[in-house]
């Protein structure tokens, strides 16, 4: 008979979250298991379930925490055209986060965390509109400005457009890319 060394682990639920996470941003969201992840936490296969029943509930978990995490990376920004600039910037930084995010077929929607979180961010990303004057439709236009970073963004995240950025960072190519196609000038200057 041999004896299996116990883990306790300190924070399990943010333990798996993580190595999804990180199994997500090599590999997809197709890649998770959560017999793996339980592996790579060091507890019994059965152990992450308590925290998210399935690997539907994990990935919700993943988006709800993504939509808190772009609120708030959204969160204190007036400017339009810098509201798109963070989220450029949190595509980037959450790579994981934001391919998960946005496949309604890999998520409980009516799940209530995920839907709280996507209001925040929804709230947030409606704010950036209210610097825009005379804007006849502010629906029609805020679809077009969260078109113009989300596309930009995925592009980025799929390398699409990484040889037509050339020696520019994407924050700053987004902020002449919103220059040229709103006042027909290139933006030139940094913000943060």
């Amino acid at each position: 008979m041999t004896s299996r060394k116990t883990y306790h682990h300190g924070d399990l639920r943010q333990a798996v979250l993580d190595a999804a996470l990180d199994v997500i941003a090599a590999e997809g969201p197709g890649a998770l298991s959560l017999r793996d992840l339980a592996r790579r936490a060091g507890v019994s296969h059965a152990a992450p379930a308590h925290h998210f029943k399935d690997r539907t509930g994990l990935l919700t978990a993943i988006a709800a925490e993504g939509y808190d995490l772009l609120a708030a990376a959204l969160a204190g920004t007036p400017e339009l055209r810098e509201r798109g600039v963070r989220y450029v910037r949190f595509a980037t930084d959450h790579p994981a986060h934001f391919q998960v995010m946005f496949q309604p077929e890999l998520l409980r929607t009516d799940d209530p965390d995920l839907v709280a979180a996507k209001e925040r961010a929804s709230a947030e990303l409606r704010a950036g509109m209210a610097d825009l004057p005379d804007v006849p439709d502010a629906r029609a236009a805020g679809i077009a400005a969260w078109s113009l970073a989300h596309g930009f963004a995925t592009l980025l995240l799929t390398r699409n457009i990484t040889a037509a950025l050339g020696d520019q960072g994407p924050e700053e190519y987004f902020r002449s890319l919103t220059g040229l196609l709103f006042t027909g000038q290139l933006a030139t200057g940094s913000r943060d």
